[in-house]
């Protein structure tokens, strides 16, 4: 289970609970229904004001070398991140439009049941035109390193806490559900700022 979810579980449970500071509250689907590309929000490009790239992320990774479908959801996935991982549903439709407008072709070293697909003459400018600024480069720019640091923080906040929860006192383990109680109010303050 990735951390995320393990997040989401423990604020659940706690919720459920009514523990640190929570109401009690039924079970029932989660706060925030999934993004457009299968994750939840941040992941599919919610909060960039548009949508991703699709067409030109592909283009750009052909320049590097053939790929099939799954491979580029992966590199995408990869070089940002984690921040944009766009769904299968989004990239096979790019690859079938742009194989019928010429741009794309079955590369010559396919074989099994995977498609590797390779840039065509015609398609070679436009390519390259999308390799200069790569969709993904936005993401990983605004992105990566701040994702990165609040992930780490948190583990290791998860970790101070578990701690805590196996070998604490009553009263380092009522302590802690304060500062996690304080901590939550001051996370939802920093969203507020931003409205």
């Amino acid at each position: 289970m990735g951390f995320h979810r393990r997040m989401h579980a423990m604020h659940d449970e706690m919720r459920r609970r009514g523990g640190f500071g929570f109401p009690p509250v039924p079970p029932g689907p989660p706060p925030f229904p999934p993004g457009p590309h299968g994750h939840g929000r941040g992941r599919g490009g919610r909060g960039h004001g548009r949508r991703p790239n699709v067409r030109g992320a592909v283009l750009a990774l052909l320049t590097e070398r053939p790929m099939h479908g799954y491979e580029m959801i992966q590199e995408i996935d990869s070089r940002t991140g984690g921040a944009w991982r766009p769904s299968p549903g989004s990239i096979y439709p790019t690859l079938q439009l742009l194989e019928d407008e010429g741009v794309i072709a079955t590369a010559a070293d396919s074989e099994g049941g995977r498609k590797r697909f390779a840039l065509t003459e015609q398609g070679q400018a436009e390519a390259t035109a999308a390799a200069q600024t790569p969709p993904w480069a936005e993401f990983a720019e605004q992105t990566v390193n701040s994702w990165h640091d609040i992930r780490d923080a948190g583990a290791q906040a998860m970790q101070a806490l578990r701690q805590v929860m196996t070998t604490g006192s009553d009263d380092q383990r009522a302590r802690a559900a304060q500062v996690l109680d304080e901590t939550r109010r001051k996370l939802y303050a920093i969203l507020a700022e931003s409205e």
